[in-house]
């Protein structure tokens, strides 16, 4: 990333982040959000070969259910744009098909999930098929989505004032994400995003920080989220240098 802005953790687990990002405008920040949306590719099945279907839902909707279940992503590079990953199932009722079910051709591609839950089975219904998994972007499907849940907001600076005047009723002051107090990112979680709590008979004042934004992201599991943070930029780097080759011809 650019040396121009700067990017801080203020919350990191595998597949949920909060982070801070200074120094870009509103246009960027939503073009990070709209490139970790659409522009990361994710493997997900796309076509299913129906061997036995004796359950009460149709094939097609079946399809649709496996079509949906997350399913880990390789590193880039691991595969080509064309690459196929063929996933099958068998399940005999009385049983319930889960997405662990899945037995995949290829390691790298598992069911993210193991206890998505596809179809109860009854006694003497079976469930048969294969499946092919495809890598594709998110603006061409959403079952090609890798981020679960992408938002953002301008990173609020809060200000103590002097103590409230006597007698004066303290009310409750609302904020959410994280902001910045003396320089230091807290979640307002920790105060149960309450600024009467943490700060109880001052006067508070809370402003915007500008060209500062707090993002708050969530996988489906297909991938870490530090590297679909990563690809994203990536892919809003490459856009931008085949515009400036274009520009230039």
């Amino acid at each position: 990333m650019s040396a121009e802005y700067d990017v801080e953790f203020v919350e990191r687990e595998e597949r949920e982040a909060r982070f801070l990002v200074r120094g870009v405008t509103p246009a960027f920040a939503n073009g990070i959000r709209r490139a970790m949306l659409a522009d990361v590719p994710t493997m997900s099945i796309d076509e299913v070969r129906f061997i036995e279907n004796s359950s009460v839902m149709f094939d097609e909707q079946l399809a649709l259910r496996l079509g949906l279940v997350p399913l880990t992503t390789p590193p880039e590079g691991e595969f080509g744009d064309d690459a196929t990953v063929t996933l099958a199932i068998d399940v005999e009722g009385p049983n319930t098909a889960y997405s662990g079910d899945l037995e995949s051709s290829d390691d790298l591609v598992q069911p993210a999930e193991q206890n998505v839950p596809i179809i109860d089975l009854k006694d003497g219904q079976r469930l048969e098929a294969e499946a092919d998994a495809v890598l594709d972007h998110g603006k061409s499907h959403a079952k090609h989505q890798g981020a679960a849940a992408v938002g953002y907001s301008h990173l609020q600076r809060v200000t103590v004032g002097d103590d409230l005047p006597e007698f004066e009723a303290q009310e409750s002051q609302i904020v959410r994400g994280v902001v910045e107090d003396d320089g230091e990112l807290v979640s307002t979680s920790e105060f149960d995003h309450d600024l009467s709590n943490r700060y109880p008979g001052k006067q508070v004042t809370v402003e915007d920080v500008s060209n500062a934004f707090v993002f708050h992201v969530q996988t489906d599991g297909s991938m870490p989220v530090d590297e679909l943070v990563t690809r994203a930029a990536d892919s809003i780097e490459s856009r931008a240098r085949d515009l400036e080759e274009a520009v230039q011809l």
